[in-house]
Order: structure tokens, then C-alpha cells, then sequence
């Protein structure tokens, strides 16, 4: 049997993928953002960020992340000598989202400054069929092929269950996946396919597309019955204190999800903003928001609840 790959994760699905591997003691390089599962955060990390969500607000991360695609000084930087000292084999990184993740040229330069040069991986999953392919890929590039098969065939059994449950529902409720609260965006890629197996239709998100800000006449005019509150990056108590910015918003109190308190919160960085197993959670957490008369609550650690039931920040 050959030495095991060293492996580095610039992404925080990466780092659950690979844990979900049994790969977790090859894994010497991660983000400051790879917090799942809890050792992860006992990695060696090799990816900060520039900019500190916990100390601001929805707009002012929004800005700094304009300002950084428009050539400012980039929302990540490498720890050169970190990477270095790491020695890598396989580096995971993507090609979906700047904003998520080192951008891919940042990566590309990052490892040309290595002495010797590592294996890439990079992922850019849209749909949730291709996170599953990207498990197998991870897996097939770090010797774990097999276990990335068995791992995906008990993925797709529990989403296939979901799907077959809700295929002949006599309803479905509108749903609003909001991802971002100021200005306001709404879920794309695999969150409206998420919407569809659980049960749902997806009021503004469009399947495999990216993220769009939503015009606040739109959302009124889609009148969802269930609005899932999943921005990224946010822990349920956060979400509950960034709602104040959609709160004021003109006719908030009367669409149909607030007025049936059917607005729901979760952890989104959890179960449904970082592509990797446990948004097969999410989609379970979400069946159970839209049909919790089939679907049980997953006994999951921040899988959420009615806004009603969330801590609040006092004024």
C-alpha cells in the first residue's frame, strides 16, 4: 500500500466530503471557514479571509464584496508558507462562486509557487446531481473511490425517498428561498431543485442558475406561502437578527407565509449554502418546513424552526 495523499481543502464542502471519506487524518490544509465536521478546525490553515462578517451587517458584506470583484484586494488570500509547509499532494478547490471560495486563479497561482506541484481537483457543482458527481470525483482522486460510491448510493436512496413521498401531492406551497437579506437574493443552483423534491415550487429561484437579487415587487407579487430563510453563512440566531432589514419592507406583514407563520429559519451554511452531503439534510429539514404532516423533523443540531420559535435580538 502506497503513503497516504496529503490533501489540502480551500473550500468548507470540500473539507465535509472528504471527511464524509474517512480521509480526515490526510487532510493538512484547510480555510479559516472549514468548521464541519468539528476536527476540521484542528487542520492547519491555509485560506483567510480579508473581510469579518461577524462585525457587519448585510449591506456593508455585500459592498465589501463588490468592492472586491471590481479589483480590490480580493475577499481571500493564501498563507504561502502555510501551503507550503502542508506539502500537499491534492488540493480541492472550485469554480463555482468568487464570493464563496479562492478564486480559481488565485488557486492556479498559489500552487505554481509550490516547489513541487500538487494534484488539483477543482469542483463547480450547479446542480444537485453534480455534487453528488463531485463526491465520486473527490473520492476516485484520493483513493477512495469506493467509499465515495457507497457514500452517494445512501445519498441519493434518502433523496429519491423524499422525491417518491411528495411526487403525488395534491399541493404545493410557494416557496421563497431568500439567500441574502440587503439587498435581497434569492436561492438558485441546487436550492430550487432542493424546493421541488421536498414538496414545493420554488416562487423566484431558478433551477441551476445562480443566486439573483429579487426585486422586493417581485417577491410580493409571487406570493409565497412558506418563505425559507437560509443566507449564507448565517447561524439561526443571526438570521433572526438580520430579518429587521426585511421586517420594513412594504407589505412584509401581509404576504401569506408571514401572516400563516409559515417563515422558517436554519442553518444555512449548514444545509443548504456549502454543496456537499449534508444538503441531503437540508432537503429532509426542508420537507419537514412543507409537509411536516409526512415528513418528522431530522433530529439535527441548528435544523431550524418557525420564526416564531427563534431567539430574537432585543432592540
Amino acid at each position: 500500500m502506497g503513503e497516504a495523499v496529503r490533501i489540502c481543502s480551500f473550500l468548507p464542502s470540500a473539507t465535509e466530503i472528504l471527511f464524509a471519506l474517512g480521509l480526515g487524518d490526510q487532510v493538512v490544509g484547510v480555510t479559516h471557514e472549514c468548521d464541519y465536521p468539528p476536527a476540521a478546525r484542528e487542520r492547519p490553515v491555509v485560506v483567510h479571509s480579508t473581510v469579518d462578517p461577524a462585525v457587519l451587517s448585510s449591506a456593508e458584506i455585500e459592498a465589501a464584496v463588490r468592492a472586491s470583484l471590481a479589483g480590490g484586494p480580493g475577499l481571500y488570500v493564501v498563507d504561502a508558507e502555510a501551503l507550503r509547509a502542508a506539502a500537499a499532494d491534492l488540493i480541492v478547490t472550485q469554480d463555482l462562486c468568487d464570493v464563496c471560495a479562492l478564486p480559481a486563479e488565485a488557486v492556479t497561482a498559489a500552487i505554481a509557487a509550490l516547489p513541487r506541484q500538487p494534484k488539483m481537483v477543482s469542483l463547480k457543482p450547479e446542480r444537485l446531481h453534480e455534487v453528488l458527481a463531485d463526491i465520486r470525483r473527490v473520492g476516485e482522486a484520493a483513493g477512495r473511490g469506493g467509499e465515495a460510491g457507497r457514500l452517494v448510493a445512501e445519498l441519493t436512496e434518502r433523496i429519491t425517498t423524499v422525491g417518491k413521498l411528495t411526487a403525488r401531492l395534491n399541493h404545493r406551497p410557494r416557496v421563497l428561498c431568500i439567500e441574502w437579506f440587503d439587498p435581497l437574493y434569492v436561492g438558485g443552483h441546487w436550492i430550487p431543485e432542493m424546493v421541488n423534491l421536498a414538496g414545493g415550487m420554488d416562487a423566484a429561484g431558478r433551477a441551476g442558475e445562480k443566486s439573483r437579487i429579487l426585486a422586493w415587487e417581485e417577491a410580493r407579487a409571487a406570493g409565497p406561502e412558506v418563505i425559507a430563510l437560509i443566507p449564507c453563512g448565517f447561524a439561526p440566531e443571526r438570521i433572526a437578527r438580520e430579518l429587521r432589514s426585511l421586517e420594513r419592507l412594504p407589505g412584509w406583514a401581509a404576504l401569506p407565509a408571514v401572516r400563516s407563520g409559515r417563515v422558517y429559519v436554519t442553518d444555512a451554511s449548514a444545509y443548504f449554502s456549502r454543496p456537499g452531503p449534508r444538503l441531503v439534510d437540508g432537503l429532509e429539514i426542508l420537507a419537514h418546513f412543507l409537509h411536516p404532516e409526512i415528513f418528522a423533523m431530522p433530529d439535527l443540531p441548528g435544523a431550524g424552526g418557525p420564526l416564531s420559535q427563534a431567539a430574537r435580538t432585543e432592540d
